[in-house]
């Protein structure tokens, strides 16, 4: 543990701005759910009706789980159920970012140099990122337990505390693996998405054994505010010293800056087809771009076959068709069921184009465009191959997705040749917003690109707008600085050209933005 200390001190300065605003902002966003469905319900018959509404629209469910209660404050946790999945996105990204990327960069070998022991740099990563998860849950408890009972907001801190605490030692594990940041970010965001999916079939199926499968599922199995059950703590205490054991064993069978996963060797002389930017962008595009095609084909699959069953199941219900009606959705329940979870489509694909579009910086930081640059290559060539993917890598996603969910759908209905290209077109109206985002990276990459972090931090309050902005009641204002809200509810919605023209229009102007920003600037490491 020599040097842990000193370097926990690093990542608290490193990390000052971000940090707090991450856990202050997710901490009280549970009471602020739970304080604007009191104002809008005010009596436990006006709750009860809210709650059964919400539990016959599956779409709810597959993003926030089950619903446990009918009271102000178990509504409130429900409404917040995303939230664990963006402290365990947090989690999974901060570890990594304080080991792997550390170690890729060449910094952990200079710090290493020094008294310090083996373990320092893990081991501080998961005191930071645990801690704050700690500190995260203790603002959750403190917001509530003023108000409602202490053992129901002891039991919400908890369960969001020992979440993020497990998808920080998922986080040392997926950063032991591989030599590449990239590779180990992959792998992290990977197993997350596994895991969401697993809680969501098991909330919108039969198959309810699936939850014990998912650690986001564990979290809420402590029941906050619906009779409090504290064994299942236990199951996530467990899944944290057993993957941080894991991590730490796998961390001593490697060197420093290798990973267990060696990466193949090429051959001594590259092939004709390597020949251009483009060329070898692809060898470094097609791993993530295959994965997340593959991930968001299987979620298409998924969640098609999840509408239609929720279509039969509700289609006499009248009371929800109107409340449906009410919503927007002029289709009925399955078009709300996949216009909704399109949207969070939307969002992951966009976290990917920021990936891809920030592919090139890491190129840059790592030291390896220069010797690019010195040859026959422009500045604009190589950043624009790069470029190529960060467009058309979400598109591609995009549209597998949409093809999954009308595929499945369709079959289940007998109306394939119908549903397929309206899910198609579906997905795909997410994508200008993703382009949106994609083009913010490059511009920052481009102008300053010290600061390309920044674009996660815009795409994570973009995301909470989403999620809570219509509960706080925010200004329209703020709601519609994110590209998210001109996205078309589709299917079954309205759509305009306009927006997403101005959507496409800004990204390409940003785009323009950075590509002339770095023809202009040094090439930094």
């Amino acid at each position: 543990m020599t040097g842990t200390l000193s370097l926990v001190r690093l990542i608290l300065r490193r990390d000052r701005i971000v940090l707090p605003l991450w856990v202050i902002i997710l901490g009280v966003l549970p009471i602020s759910q739970t304080s604007g469905i009191r104002g809008l319900y005010s009596t436990p018959q006006e709750l009860e009706a809210f709650a059964a509404s919400m539990r016959a629209t599956p779409a709810f469910s597959a993003l926030y789980g089950p619903l446990l209660d009918s009271t102000a404050p178990a509504l409130g946790i429900w409404r917040a159920g995303f939230i664990p999945v963006i402290i365990a996105l947090a989690s999974v990204l901060m570890v990594i970012r304080h080991t792997r990327v550390e170690e890729e960069s060449g910094r952990r070998e200079l710090l290493g140099s020094t008294v310090l022991s083996r373990n320092a740099a893990l081991s501080a990563a998961l005191i930071v990122t645990s801690g704050a998860s700690a500190v995260l849950g203790l603002t959750v408890f403190a917001t509530f337990a003023g108000t409602y009972p202490v053992a129901g907001a002891a039991a919400a801190g908890l369960g969001y505390f020992l979440v993020g605490a497990v998808f920080a030692a998922v986080g040392a594990v997926a950063a032991q693996l591989t030599e590449s940041a990239s590779a180990a970010r992959a792998i992290g965001l990977s197993a997350l998405g596994v895991f969401f999916l697993v809680r969501m079939a098991a909330t919108v199926s039969e198959a309810t054994w699936l939850s014990w499968l998912s650690p986001l599922s564990w979290g809420q199995k402590l029941r906050p505010f619906a009779g409090e059950e504290w064994w299942p703590a236990l199951l996530l205490v467990a899944g944290f010293v057993v993957l941080a054991y894991a991590a730490y064993a796998l961390s001593a069978r490697r060197d420093v800056g290798a990973g267990l996963l060696p990466p193949s060797l090429g051959p001594a002389e590259a092939a004709p087809g390597l020949s251009s930017p483009l060329a070898l962008a692809w060898r470094m595009h097609r791993g993530p771009l295959i994965g997340w095609s593959a991930g968001m084909a299987f979620a298409g699959l998924v969640i098609g076959s999840a509408a239609q069953a929720a279509s039969d199941a509700l289609a006499g219900n009248e009371t929800v068709m109107r409340m449906l009606t009410a919503m927007g959705a002029a289709g009925g329940v399955g078009d709300l069921f996949i216009a909704m979870l399109v949207s969070v489509f939307g969002l992951g694909v966009a976290g990917y184009a920021i990936q891809a579009a920030l592919k090139a910086r890491g190129e840059e930081s790592l030291g390896r465009a220069e010797p690019l640059l010195a040859a026959a290559v422009s500045r604009v060539g190589w950043a624009g191959s790069h470029v190529f993917f960060a467009f058309a890598g979400p598109a591609i996603a995009l549209l597998v997705a949409g093809a999954g969910v009308g595929l499945s759908y369709g079959l289940a209905g007998g109306d394939v040749g119908t549903q397929l290209p309206r899910t198609i077109g579906a997905a795909l109206s997410q994508l200008p917003a993703a382009w949106t985002l994609a083009g913010l990276a490059l511009a920052l990459f481009g102008l300053l690109p010290r600061l390309t972090a920044l674009a996660w931090g815009v795409l994570l309050l973009f995301l909470l707008f989403g999620q809570v902005g219509a509960v706080l009641e925010l200004p329209r204002a703020l709601l519609d600085l994110s590209p998210f809200t001109h996205s078309p509810r589709l299917p079954g919605g309205d759509v305009s050209a306009a927006p997403l023209l101005i959507m496409a229009g800004i990204a390409a102007a940003l785009t323009a933005a950075g590509l002339y920003g770095l023809r202009r600037r040094d090439i930094q490491v």
